[in-house]
């Protein structure tokens, strides 16, 4: 059994669904994830945005809009009077959902109740489709297995359980679908797996299932060696280990998130990157590959900010970086890159949502300086120290281009490098061009 991952873009309208429900039927008895159809999800947030603000006319008028454009697709991918009537009414039980909350106090719990809607409605259509073909598809409600536990981690033990029982239930289907994205936390309540979304259901349930394969399905053939939007004959990387594709989803390859990777590399499940449009094509298969002495790919991560702390009491100072680490924990801000001297220590963030606070708590310590607007180049493959010569091809290919920070040796797969943004695009092309061609 293999896990079939659908995203947003590939579920995006009528045609694109008839494609997908074309491809899930090619083998029998798979589990297929779906995410919601492209804009949808922008659409619930939108309508939760008015009614956290008390316009319910303009909620109202933007749910309109999405029942027209639904109603539209039903239209277009059902031809038989019943499995139009089936779809248009799963539909308005989403519909009505949403509307429930018009006349009702608004919080988060019912923000994510209206966006859990979006991948309701996607599954419900491709069930209809499937149903109409003759095809004997299956439901497997997420809501019926995936939780969260207190701290808001994937309940491992209970999703296998619940996920298991539901497959025995009903035997012999030729298709399984679930919806991503979406579970209960440990109150059972509805909620989201957020990071990740439709990735990282599709990672958790190839996992505790002892799937053959996770596939991810996108608009891409693949994990590209470079950024494709700013390089030129980029292509896509056959092979990645787990660590690689880890590295490269963290620091901004966008066609998989760092999330999904940990399930399927715990339980030792490859991962097999596929575009949707092209399905013959062989993409990116990610696994507990051996390395083989080769730089696979560079992705950048932009939004970066460079945070250094100076101090003079630093040599030998016990506690020192304790203090600056408990700093950014109390302030819930991961780091992203680190470089050390005897006199300092220079952090890159993600996240300046609190990074006034960051600094002024900072400033016990040190004296700080901020650079914002940088950004972080990921090189990855085959790092191990002993493996001479990459570092020097890495650094050459920037030339002169100025380097904030440079990290090595933290991870036998990567080297990062922190440039300016406006350099960012100069970088890519250069290091395809050394590394690459």
């Amino acid at each position: 059994m293999k896990v079939l991952k659908f995203g947003g873009t590939s579920v995006g309208s009528a045609e694109r669904i008839k494609h997908v429900a074309d491809l899930v039927c090619r083998s029998k008895g798979d589990i297929v994830v779906l995410s919601a159809m492209s804009g949808t999800t922008n659409t619930l947030v939108e309508i939760s945005e008015y009614l956290y603000k008390g316009n319910v006319p303009g909620a109202q008028e933007t749910l309109n809009a999405l029942s027209a454009k639904y109603a539209g697709v039903v239209s277009e991918l059902l031809s038989g009077e019943e499995a139009r009537l089936a779809a248009s009414e799963a539909v308005e039980r989403s519909l009505s959902t949403i509307r429930y909350y018009f006349d009702k106090e608004f919080g988060e719990d019912a923000e994510k109740e209206i966006l859990a809607q979006g991948e309701l409605i996607s599954t419900a259509l491709m069930h209809a489709l499937l149903t109409e073909r003759g095809v004997r598809a299956v439901m497997l409600p997420a809501l019926d297995y995936m939780r969260t536990g207190e701290g808001g981690e994937p309940d491992m033990a209970y999703i296998a359980s619940g996920l298991r029982r539901l497959l025995e239930l009903s035997p012999g289907a030729d298709v399984y679908i679930t919806q991503g994205y979406i579970c209960r936390n440990n109150s059972g309540k509805t909620d989201n797996l957020r990071r990740g979304g439709s990735d990282y259901t599709a990672s958790i349930a190839g996992a505790v299932i002892d799937a053959e394969e996770i596939q991810i399905w996108t608009d891409i053939d693949g994990m590209h060696n470079n950024d494709p939007r700013y390089v030129e004959n980029t292509r896509p990387v056959s092979e990645l280990h787990f660590e690689e594709a880890a590295e490269l989803a963290y620091f901004g390859a966008k066609i998989l998130h760092p999330a999904c990777v940990l399930p399927a590399k715990l339980h030792n499940i490859p991962v097999r990157l596929l575009n949707t449009m092209e399905p013959e094509a062989p993409g990116t298969l990610i696994y507990n590959t051996r390395p083989d002495g080769t730089i696979k790919a560079v992705a950048a991560k932009d939004g970066i900010t460079a945070i250094k702390i100076k101090s003079g009491r630093m040599l030998l100072a016990y506690g020192f970086l304790h203090k600056v680490f408990e700093t950014f924990e109390n302030h819930r801000t991961s780091i992203d890159m680190i470089a050390t001297s005897e006199v300092g220590v220079t952090l890159s963030i993600d996240d300046d949502s609190r990074l006034a606070a960051i600094v002024d708590d900072l400033k016990r310590f040190g004296t700080v300086t901020v650079d914002r607007d940088m950004v972080i180049i990921c090189i990855v493959g085959d790092l191990e120290w002993h493996n001479t010569g990459f570092e020097g091809r890495v650094l050459a290919a920037l030339g002169d281009i100025p380097v904030r920070m440079i990290s090595y040796g933290g991870s036998n797969y990567n080297i990062s490098v922190l440039v300016r943004a406006e350099d960012k695009i100069e970088a890519l092309r250069r290091l395809s061009k050394n590394l690459f061609e």
